[in-house]
């Protein structure tokens, strides 16, 4: 049961649970600042105008090419 819950995904992608849960924190903070750059672009358009895209597309192309 340990094993399926906290090692097996991670060894999908050759990490070990530590890599993989800061490879996913990181993530969720990366979420985390392109929603906050959406939120004030939402209210003052010429600000942040392409952050939040910048930030996706980083994040897309990080988990893209994992594990390859």
């Amino acid at each position: 049961m340990f094993q399926r819950i906290f090692l097996a995904h991670p060894a999908t992608v050759d990490e070990t649970f530590i890599q993989h849960m800061f490879f996913a924190l990181g993530f969720a903070l990366s979420l985390i600042a392109a929603a906050g750059a959406a939120l004030v672009h939402a209210f003052v358009p010429c600000l942040f105008e392409k952050t939040a895209s910048r930030i996706i597309t980083r994040l897309y192309t990080r988990i893209h090419n994992r594990g390859h």
